[in-house]
């Protein structure tokens, strides 16, 4: 090794040090950049993908008519549709048909939102809430009564009969009698 090379060497073994604790020392009395997560919670972003809820018309009914198509749209397999026939006696939906069964499984929701694009009617949006961690892996399986959005005033508890119009084109184009 030549002697220049050598003390370059040393130079550098000796700066490298210095080097980091100057990087250390000039951190030391920046603002300390600590979000108090549990305790404050920022707003999301108004296109922010959460938890997904069931929409309902503004008379209570179901827009879900159990087509299936957010489950088939799925990449991770995480939705489960079990589509039923209304009845004039118990409709809980304007068409022929609504979701009797509805699953999401958030242990495998990559919460993508293809699901949401895939849904004729609607029904199917994501909300901006975003803690969806448990301690149980059966409670992050969510029911259709876990995501069907809230009765609002004015909403009837399904089943009952269309109040919005004669048929689901009514309800679709949102025309009433």
């Amino acid at each position: 090794m030549s002697e220049s090379s050598q003390s370059k060497g040393i130079k550098e073994s000796l700066w490298d040090p210095i080097a980091g604790f100057g990087v250390t020392f000039r951190t030391m009395f920046k603002k300390v950049v600590t979000e108090q997560y549990p305790f404050e919670k920022l707003p999301t972003a108004p296109r922010f993908h959460g938890r997904h809820q069931l929409n309902r018309w503004p008379d209570g009914l179901e827009k879900c008519i159990g087509c299936e198509l957010c489950a088939w749209a799925c990449p991770a397999d995480a939705i489960y549709v079990e589509g039923a026939s209304n009845t004039e006696d118990e409709r809980f939906s304007p068409g022929e048909r609504y979701g009797r069964v509805y699953q999401i499984n958030y242990l495998r929701c990559i919460l993508c939102g293809l699901c949401i694009e895939a849904c004729p009617t609607r029904a199917l949006t994501m909300t901006n809430e975003y803690e969806l961690a448990d301690n149980n892996r059966a409670d992050l399986i969510y029911e259709k009564s876990d995501l069907l959005a809230p009765l609002l005033p004015g909403m009837e508890q399904p089943p009952h009969p269309m109040r919005l119009g004669e048929d689901e084109g009514d309800y679709y184009r949102g025309t009433t009698r």
